[in-house]
């Protein structure tokens, strides 16, 4: 992805983005081409190229997107981190849905791995809520552990259609945690 600030192509990356979107509530993903995309939009061809290599570039950027968004509030978080994870699920609900509909699940779980882990050497330790639970371990094995545990649990919540009650889920998750903290 081009990652130029001008304000024309941030302009064209989002209505590509948001043209790719649009089709995926219409059709399914494999099915969507890059000629499809640019004919959603003002758009020419050369321009959806000189932002993206292709559509699935433009996903990832689009999620990459919205994980800093994400991480920022985690790390900046003074409440309960898991409610911090609903609440990014049920704002992005739209996305989740599209991604589940297609089986791409995933795509927010690598960028998820791949981001977090290449933030963190600039993420302060005071502000995050996890610094003080990884010191002295090798804390990439850490982080994906709690990536891989929570990521499945939205990507389940969002796949029996977000209506399982969060605090309910969330409830069911302290109780595991603790009786794990008895073994």
């Amino acid at each position: 992805m081009n990652d130029s600030n001008n304000p024309s192509a941030i302009r064209s990356r989002k209505q590509i983005t948001g043209a790719l979107l649009s089709l995926m509530e219409k059709y399914p993903y494999e099915e969507i081409s890059v000629k499809q995309i640019v004919l959603e939009t003002d758009l020419v061809r050369k321009t959806f190229y000189r932002n993206f290599k292709s559509k699935d570039d433009v996903l990832r950027s689009h999620i990459r997107t919205i994980l800093r968004d994400y991480f920022d509030i985690v790390n900046n978080a003074k409440g309960d981190v898991l409610t911090t994870v609903f609440e990014f699920a049920d704002k992005n609900k739209k996305l989740l849905k599209l991604l589940d509909k297609n089986d791409m699940m995933y795509y927010v779980l690598q960028g998820m791995n791949e981001f977090i882990l290449s933030v963190k050497s600039e993420q302060n330790p005071e502000l995050n809520p996890f610094s003080k639970l990884f010191a002295g371990l090798d804390s990439d094995y850490l982080i994906t552990l709690n990536i891989g545990g929570i990521w499945n649990v939205i990507s389940l919540w969002v796949r029996r259609g977000m209506k399982d009650d969060p605090e309910e889920v969330k409830a069911a998750i302290k109780q595991y945690l603790a009786r794990i903290g008895t073994i």
